[in-house]
């Protein structure tokens, strides 16, 4: 094959390896064979030629849908393929789609170069490690304040946090090398193994599980700068090991557990948010408290399980239902974490008449407005970790 087709796609291929799609030297080859060949009847046609030889994986769709979107729509390398394929190029006036999942990542592995030239420009591969300086810079800076670039950064070092490697123990039991309760069952069947001459005791020990961790997630305008960080901080702490059910709401109560097991960051938001149709939207806390109550809490409050609720607190329609939905979900639950990007401010005061319903009935109220909260965050939630002061004293500071 002639002209600069091979080249585009080596560097269509080595775009999507940037941006974690993994495409072999062999794929290669023989995407540029399949083109060659030059039965090829519009965009669609090479969209699925490409996407059946460079996408062996379900979660990589959507990357590779995003990346084939960007490269043609920068560079008309479509038009450019179709023109060597034949001698009329298809017209192409199709507007460009609204960038979903895995944009971002795309973006930054299409970006041009300062020299804008037609062919192929080799890329030169960065580190992607943060220098300390950078790291507690980073940390420090209000995810409100933070650049496109910033933000990529701060997501990859939230997909390393960890929650503490906590237990509880439960009520049923489980066979122990020792330990001080006897296990009358297996020490008989051992002794009658051995003819009852001589008892060979058995032990057991109740068995321990990390607990479930619930978060309730406001995604109404007031929250929509930090609940999409704090929902990549949901994804990264979802572990087989342990239990992580999600729910967003604003006017009404949206499970996005499913959505969120995603491997991919950027799909599992994508699906969150074509989930809950009220994304950006008003705020009925009490409402969602309530339904959360109601269908939910006995599903999945089992097991000591601790409840991070993600809101601002600014309830516009409050009534007496606020403080009695806070006090049956503190009751359901082992721990109450209450997350509040308002603590950002110095001189925060609780004076709105939500914030006052709900603090009384939580046992802990925290920031959340930076990657050093989610820190202390994740440190906190350990059984030995030092608890804040009680969050009643900021109803006795603003009198």
């Amino acid at each position: 094959m002639t002209g600069k087709l091979p080249e585009n796609i080596v560097y269509f291929a080595r775009a999507l390896r940037i941006a974690g799609v993994p495409v072999g030297a062999g794929a290669v080859v023989e995407a540029v064979e399949a083109l060659a060949d030059g039965a090829l009847g519009g965009r669609e046609d090479v969209y699925w030629v490409l996407h059946a030889i460079f996408v062996k994986r379900h979660e990589d769709s959507a990357v590779y849908d995003q990346a084939f979107r960007l490269f043609w729509r920068r560079r008309n390398l479509i038009e450019k393929i179709m023109a060597q394929m034949s001698p009329v190029s298809p017209g192409g006036d199709s507007q460009p789609e609204k960038a979903e999942a895995g944009a971002l990542r795309v973006a930054e592995a299409f970006a041009p170069p300062r020299d804008e030239r037609e062919e192929p420009v080799e890329l030169t591969e960065l580190s992607a490690r943060l220098t300390v300086s950078d790291r507690e810079l980073l940390k420090s800076r209000d995810f409100a304040q933070m650049s496109a670039a910033e933000i990529a950064r701060a997501k990859q070092l939230i997909a390393e946090l960890r929650l503490p490697d906590d237990t509880v123990p439960t009520r049923r039991f489980q066979a122990a090398h020792a330990g001080a309760r006897i296990d009358p069952r297996r020490t008989f069947r051992r002794s009658l193994r051995g003819g009852g001459g001589s008892i060979d005791l058995a032990f057991r020990e109740r068995a321990e599980i990390h607990p479930p961790v619930v978060a309730l997630v406001d995604i109404s305008g007031s929250m929509a700068e930090y609940s999409r960080i704090f929902l990549h901080f949901l994804h990264a702490v979802t572990e087989k090991r342990r239990r992580v059910h999600s729910f967003v709401f604003g006017t009404r109560l949206t499970n996005v557990t499913r959505m969120l097991r995603a491997r991919d960051p950027d799909e599992a938001l994508a699906l969150a948010g074509k989930a809950a149709p009220d994304w950006e939207g008003g705020t009925r806390i009490a409402d969602a408290l309530h339904s959360f109550n109601r269908v939910w809490s006995r599903r999945v409050l089992s097991g000591g399980a601790v409840v991070l609720l993600f809101t601002d607190g600014l309830e516009r329609h409050l009534d007496g239902e606020l403080g009695f939905e806070m006090d049956r979900l503190r009751r359901s639950c082992r721990q109450l974490v209450w997350l509040n990007p308002l603590l950002r401010f110095d001189a925060f005061e609780a004076r709105a008449s939500g914030i006052r319903a709900m603090l009384p009935h939580v046992d802990s109220f925290r920031p959340i407005h930076n990657l050093a909260a989610m820190t202390d965050l994740c440190a906190a939630l350990s059984p030995d970790a030092d608890r804040r002061s009680d969050p009643r004293l900021w109803l006795k500071k603003a009198g």
